[in-house]
């Protein structure tokens, strides 16, 4: 499978990204020819001859849109907020892979002390937050198994992103404080849009409109 053969390429991640952003492609006339939980390809055709879908990790989609390994893709603000975008054009709030960044600990965890320990994935996000606050903390980076970072005294609390909280609950551990909404976006690569603005511009539209749709 050609670059050549390919004018457009969209980078996707696994799970609820993929299950939830496919359906708006949809409207952009943008389908798999196959499913992605069927296979281990990472590399997709399409109904739309000039378009295909990379299945890739969700922290990766900024970085191949970025570097125009990709032209577009849909990321979770979450991961937009701890990448540089500097090249990217964040387009659409597709109102998808909806969750909440949150603070969380213990339930006796003293928060209000001078130096907090902050386990996250999300260091910059974190240490901007508490900034605003004036308040400097040491973010710990964890990529996994957030909750133990308390329990363990690994960490006085963790910054993560929670839909049902269930996993919080499950580990003893209680929300703090809402830090932000979490939806996933429509990204495109800023040369990319000056290149191929005429195969690229009609799938945002149609994709907004599908939104529009969809909320209305």
């Amino acid at each position: 499978m050609s670059n050549q053969s390919h004018k457009l390429t969209i980078a996707l991640s696994k799970g609820r990204i993929l299950k939830d952003s496919l359906p708006l492609l949809a409207a952009a006339g943008i389908e798999l020819l196959e499913s992605p939980d069927d296979s281990r390809k990472l590399i997709f055709d399409t109904s739309h001859p000039e378009v295909r879908i990379l299945v890739i990790r969700a922290s990766d989609v900024p970085t191949f849109v970025s570097y125009g390994a990709a032209d577009m893709g849909v990321a979770g603000k979450d991961v937009l907020l701890e990448n540089d975008v500097s090249n990217l054009y964040e387009l659409v709030d597709l109102q998808i892979a909806r969750c909440r960044l949150m603070l969380a600990s213990l339930p006796d965890a003293d928060l209000e002390k001078p130096r907090l320990k902050i386990a996250t994935k999300y260091t910059s996000t974190t240490r901007e937050w508490f900034a605003k606050q004036g308040r400097q903390v040491e973010a710990v980076k964890l990529y996994g198994s957030m909750e133990l970072a308390p329990v363990v005294g690994l960490a006085d609390a963790i910054v993560d992103v929670v839909e049902s909280g269930n996993t919080l609950k499950e580990n003893g551990l209680v929300t703090r404080d809402h830090i932000m909404d979490i939806s996933s976006r429509l990204v495109v690569n800023r040369a990319s849009m000056k290149m191929k603005a005429g195969l690229i511009q009609p799938i945002i539209d149609q994709v907004a409109s599908a939104v529009r749709d969809k909320a209305a």
